[in-house]
């Protein structure tokens, strides 16, 4: 009887909630319940991991809560397990583990490590903190390293002088097992990696190098042609060089795999790789962050624990099989594509550039059950099963998970997710390019269906550890008595919108950046470079949107310097060799003058709406073209062709 009496009330429930607005966050609450149940267990399992490394045998190799103790712990747990996938090669968990100790084995013998107890030249103690604190010092100051010699990079005659413990060495390789060994192996050695955008050369690479304190440089053999301009001043800055693979080039390059494969495949103590502080920069990531040249990123030793969840939280388990096509110099292929499967344990196929033609068959072949991926790689993909989808930085303290698989968005705002990983979203000012702030001087929560600058609160389980080199980097990363007076957020710079059902969509980047293929791009480097050119007197770089493709495309606006005359052959080579491909203005506008603000600011959201369509501007427009290599005018047929999709940018 009271069951009858109940069901009127339960039918009219849905009514009442609606009627309360309370349906459109509620309807979801069960998937918010177990979303943050999985994040909470994934917690308590990262934290269980890292006191377990903490009080192992400083003498084994599973000891220091690092990425080396953890791939030790695979080793013994999933000896066998498939770990790597690359072509026809496959590695165990096992061999990986000996590959990257013979790499270890090599850096350490660059390190003059003695392989004792005490460490030799390479021993731990506060003497190695304080060295480490005078190479930050330095790597801060930008200044160079002095000059030494690991393997021929000096003058012949000089003295051997060892890589110094917790010193930097730079990758520039493809993303292949090689580059995985090395870069476990630097774990291992207790040194750090600075994974370089393998697209730099010229100015932008050396200021990464010298921006992250790099005192090597390993280089992929297919790279040296294209570097060989370069390597005076590489060997200027002191850098030992050497090449994953055997070379003919320039002499005074060694061949690093060939000096690791060398040595013994035993493991290597732990102690070496444990850092004093979870907080210890282990690696660095470069992202162009707002502005300028490249940043080296700090990536903490707790950023790679807490990457270790990533697929955990994404559903994920030991048993899948995750394809892999990022470059690994980007967070999403390192940190979460390796990281990630590291932290479950499970499989990854590894490609060193995405081919949709081949992906399906890939996919058939190795049983592939994950897809890590950004930007436009799923547009070909659209009409396949969904994925879910995420948001994250390099450098940040927050992230999202499309935990439901609502299209279209990158997260959800439920109380239950904010908990766990607390952010807001507050109202920006694309004019002036600050928060907007009340009488109180606070920012304001933006409410539903408003764009909104994403922000998260800095805390010790949520810290921001800025870049390589001075404070000043980090200027406009972090903001101060956001809700409440002494309150300290992180500024993601990007804007979302949250609708009202709590679901989050990425909407545009702020500042002086825009994404194109997958990569941010920074207006003022661009600028800079092509104002190199003595031809032109001002320049306007910003994104345009294109029709059919993810992000902005470049497009710069110039203004000639008289007498002089545009000379598109020489702009097209000199920003071939200066700029990176994706960084390369897909679109020139000449003008006769500038547009500004009242305050004599470039203006580029204008700008940005009016677009790039011939038959709405007056001013003479051209189009790269990456085929034949130059830059052409835009006329009504190319622009035609580019929105059916006939030209490709």
């Amino acid at each position: 009887m009271a069951t009858l009496l109940l069901l009127p009330l339960l039918l009219l429930l849905p009514l009442l909630l609606l009627k309360l607005r309370l349906w459109p966050q509620l309807r979801w609450l069960a998937a918010d319940l177990a979303f943050a149940v999985r994040a909470l267990r994934c917690k308590r399992a990262l934290r269980a991991r890292a006191l377990a490394s903490a009080t192992a045998d400083p003498e084994g190799p599973e000891a220091g809560c690092s990425l080396a103790s953890r791939l030790a712990q695979l080793a013994r747990q999933r000896a066998a397990h498939t770990f790597l996938i690359h072509g026809a090669r496959r590695f165990s968990y096992a061999e990986a583990d000996r590959e990257s100790n013979r790499a270890a084995r090599a850096f350490l013998r660059a390190r003059g490590w003695d392989g004792g107890p005490g460490g030799g030249a390479g021993a731990t103690g506060e003497g190695e903190r304080a060295a480490q604190g005078a190479r930050d010092a330095a790597a801060g100051s930008g200044a160079a390293p002095a000059a030494w010699e690991g393997d021929g990079a000096a003058e012949a005659g000089e003295a051997a002088v060892p890589l110094a413990p917790g010193a930097t060495v730079a990758l520039l390789l493809p993303a292949c097992p090689e580059f995985l060994w090395l870069w476990f192996g630097l774990a291992k050695a207790g040194l750090r990696a600075a994974f370089v955008p393998t697209a730099l050369r010229r100015g932008p690479l050396l200021h990464c190098l010298r921006s992250c304190g790099a005192r090597a440089l390993v280089l992929a053999p297919e790279f040296l042609e294209s570097l060989e301009p370069d390597l005076l001043a590489l060997r200027a800055m002191g850098l030992c060089l050497w090449a994953a693979g055997p070379t003919t080039h320039p002499a005074g390059i060694g061949d690093l795999l060939a000096e690791a494969s060398a040595e013994v495949d035993g493991p290597v103590p732990g102690y070496l790789s444990a850092p004093q502080s979870i907080m210890d920069t282990c690696l660095y990531i470069f992202t162009s962050g707002t502005t300028g040249l490249p940043k080296a990123a700090r990536i903490s030793h707790l950023k790679i624990l807490q990457c270790q969840g990533f697929y955990q939280l994404c559903g994920a388990c030991q048993e899948d099989v995750i394809y892999l096509a990022l470059p690994l110099y980007h967070m999403s292929g390192s940190l979460l594509g390796i990281v990630g499967c590291l932290g479950i344990g499970a499989t990854v196929v590894l490609k060193s550039k995405f081919s949709a033609g081949q992906f399906w068959e890939d996919c058939q072949q190795h049983g592939v059950t994950v897809f890590q991926y950004i930007g436009e790689l799923c547009r070909y993909l659209v009409n396949q099963p969904p994925v879910l989808e995420t948001y994250g930085l390099t450098e940040g303290n927050v992230a999202t998970f499309n935990y439901t698989g609502r299209p279209g968005a990158v997260g959800r705002a439920s109380w239950l997710y904010k908990h766990v990983f607390p952010f807001s979203l507050i109202r920006y000012d694309v004019t002036t390019g600050e928060p907007i702030r009340d009488t109180r001087g606070h920012c304001v929560a933006t409410p539903p269906g408003e764009p909104g600058l994403l922000v998260a609160p800095v805390s010790q389980q949520s810290p921001f550890l800025g870049y390589a080199g001075g404070p000043e980097l980090a200027l406009g990363k972090l903001l101060k008595d956001v809700f409440r007076p002494g309150d300290v957020f992180f500024n993601t710079g990007d804007l979302l919108v949250c609708d009202d059902q709590g679901f989050l969509r990425f909407h545009d980047r702020t500042g002086d950046t825009f994404r194109w293929k997958g990569e941010n791009v920074a207006t003022t480097e661009v600028a800079g470079t092509l104002e190199a050119l003595d031809f032109l007197q001002e320049v306007n770089v910003y994104g345009v949107t294109v029709p059919g493709h993810e992000g902005r495309a470049g497009m710069a606006a110039l203004v000639l310097r008289p007498p002089h005359s545009l000379d598109l052959m020489q702009l097209y080579a000199h920003v071939s060799e200066n700029l990176p491909p994706y960084a390369r203005p897909r679109f020139l506008r000449l003008q006769e003058s500038l547009a500004t603000t009242e305050t004599f600011k470039q203006q580029k959201v204008r700008m940005a709406k009016e677009g790039f369509d011939p038959s709405v501007l007056s001013d003479p427009l051209y189009i790269l073209d990456p085929a034949g290599g130059a830059y052409l005018p835009l006329t009504p047929a190319r622009y035609n062709a580019l929105l059916a999709g006939d030209l490709r940018i």
